[in-house]
């Protein structure tokens, strides 16, 4: 006799044990327990506001409150992706909204298996649909893809959610929250408090440009200066510095003495304000910038009294070979230097938290109110909170001499959060290179 739950045949239970009344008791209810585990089993939902789309992200609408609707083109499908730790058998089911008396052909594509079924509209509501079951071979990330093999889909056919179950989604790992950002991940520079920071150079370059990225290379504590990926064909270099006092949202409401003021400003800079994440002084230059090109930042802090310092942006242009100032920026409640170095990448817009972004981050420097050159080396990982849990792909890491970042790309393993990393030494001091101008040396007030 074979207990297919547990795996145990009882033919091959010593005699001894089962003349024993007590033990006979447990092992019966071992086996009880494992039936009733196995059937009690609670089945996976995925949120269709989890799913991206491909390969437009904009074919179809994806919402927290409906799921995926207004799917108008066949060419577009519904993705999800997800970790599953087990390997075995999965069964997958969708929740549908589907038109009364319309009939659709879906496809359900896992693990490299594809099932198709028919679906006929019954009513106006939700309907569960059954695509079978899909044999799981090992562990890993699993992408779960929806198409429709109808000519038109014509806003018949809306997906509620996906839904798994079976010995395959034990600890499975899914994000089940509408927030489909890559985890924000960053690179903190431990910089002696002791240090007045009078400017900070870092070089960076993007290794993949997915819309809806920002790299970020020069962080302080009062800004952040680096490039983004706005549309397929527009690319920026943002400058950004914060208002003082507390507000979150709205520069409306900044009283004019906690505002910062624009002071200068490039060729061909906009300026303005942005709020949301604080409130500040915005500014960036439209400008095409290289994947796998190298980028020079330059950010300067200077004291001007003993309550404001004018914090400015350089960016050297590799078109015409020389440092521009994209702009500069009287900061209030201040009078001292920069501190909390970072660097950062972003998944701003969510519709294509799926895939990769990757930049490294090198070269960094940072010069002290005496004016002398230290080389920074060392740096920190961290994430934002989608990192915790959610979003477990973000990696920060040492190659080819250089920190990288990357996130998205629903890659295994993980970097832990505070894991300090080392590069090696370049030597490449920005002493040595042309530098647009610098805050005077001062050490009188380098105890500021």
């Amino acid at each position: 006799m074979r207990c297919d739950g547990l795996g145990i045949k009882l033919s091959k239970v010593q005699g001894s044990l089962l003349k024993s009344a007590p033990m006979l008791k447990t092992l019966t209810l071992l086996v009880t327990i494992g039936f009733a585990w196995s059937s009690l089993r609670a089945e996976l939902r995925v949120p269709a506001s989890t799913a991206y789309l491909e390969p437009d992200a904009g074919g179809a609408r994806v919402s927290a409150d409906k799921g995926v609707t207004n799917w108008r083109d066949p060419k577009t499908k519904v993705v999800w992706f997800g970790e599953l730790k087990q390997d075995g058998t999965l069964q997958a089911a969708l929740i549908l909204r589907i038109k009364q008396d319309v009939t659709s052909r879906l496809k359900l594509t896992i693990a490299g298996q594809s099932r198709e079924v028919r679906v006929e509209g019954d009513n106006a509501g939700e309907m569960r649909v059954e695509f079978g079951d899909y044999e799981i071979a090992k562990e890993g990330y699993q992408s779960f893809t929806l198409e429709s093999l109808d000519e038109a889909v014509q806003l018949i056919v809306d997906v509620e959610s996906l839904v798994l179950d079976g010995s395959a989604i034990e600890d499975a790992h899914f994000n089940l929250k509408p927030r489909r950002n890559a985890a924000s991940v960053h690179l903190a520079y431990p910089v002696p408090r002791e240090v007045k920071v009078s400017a900070f150079y870092c070089e960076m370059t993007g290794i993949e440009d997915p819309l809806w990225t920002y790299y970020m290379a020069c962080g302080w504590h009062r800004g952040y200066f680096g490039m983004q990926v706005n549309s397929p064909t527009e690319r920026r270099i943002i400058f950004s510095v914060w208002d003082s006092g507390g507000e979150a949202v709205d520069r409306n409401k900044v009283a004019g003495e906690n505002r910062v003021t624009l002071i200068d400003k490039g060729e061909g800079v906009y300026s303005g304000s942005f709020g949301n994440e604080g409130t500040g002084g915005h500014s960036h230059l439209k400008f095409s910038w290289k994947t796998g090109e190298s980028q020079r930042f330059l950010v300067t802090a200077e004291p001007v009294d003993e309550t404001h310092t004018i914090f400015a942006g350089y960016y050297f242009r590799p078109d015409k070979n020389e440092w521009m100032l994209i702009s500069s920026w009287k900061a209030p409640k201040e009078g001292k230097y920069m501190r909390g170095l970072y660097s950062f990448s972003e998944n701003f817009v969510g519709r294509n938290g799926h895939v990769v972004r990757k930049a490294l981050y090198g070269n960094q420097w940072i010069r002290d109110a005496a004016g002398t050159w230290s080389e920074v080396t060392t740096a920190k990982f961290s994430h934002d909170p989608t990192g915790k849990a959610d979003r477990l792909d973000r990696f920060m890491g040492v190659e080819n001499g250089q920190f990288f970042l990357s996130h998205g790309g629903f890659i295994p393993g993980y970097t832990g959060y505070g894991t300090p990393f080392t590069r090696p030494d370049t030597g490449r001091s920005p002493a040595l290179m042309p530098l647009p101008p610098l805050p005077a040396s001062n050490k009188l007030n380098s105890d500021r």
